[in-house]
């Protein structure tokens, strides 16, 4: 089993959902593909998404929703398909 990281590539606010109504992109369990959005990061009013480079099974998200982030910053984790 190999776990790959997603990571905030910029500092801003981590948004874990389209918008306030909307479910959370990603659930524990949830197939991911490679470029899928699973969060989007808020800098300087632009909003940028944070995407996939692995495919495989969504393992959970290890921000808070509207968390500041820092670059390098663990976002979630995917266990990647072999």
């Amino acid at each position: 089993m190999t776990i790959h990281i997603i990571e905030a590539a910029l500092p801003g606010v981590i948004y874990l959902s389209p918008s306030p109504e909307a479910p959370v992109f990603k659930q524990p369990g949830d197939r991911v593909s490679v470029g899928e959005t699973v969060a989007l990061v808020e800098v300087m009013k632009s909003f940028l998404a944070v995407e996939a480079e692995q495919g495989g099974t969504f393992l959970g998200y290890e921000v808070e929703n509207e968390a500041d982030v820092e670059p390098g910053e663990a976002i979630c984790r995917v266990e990647a398909v072999s």
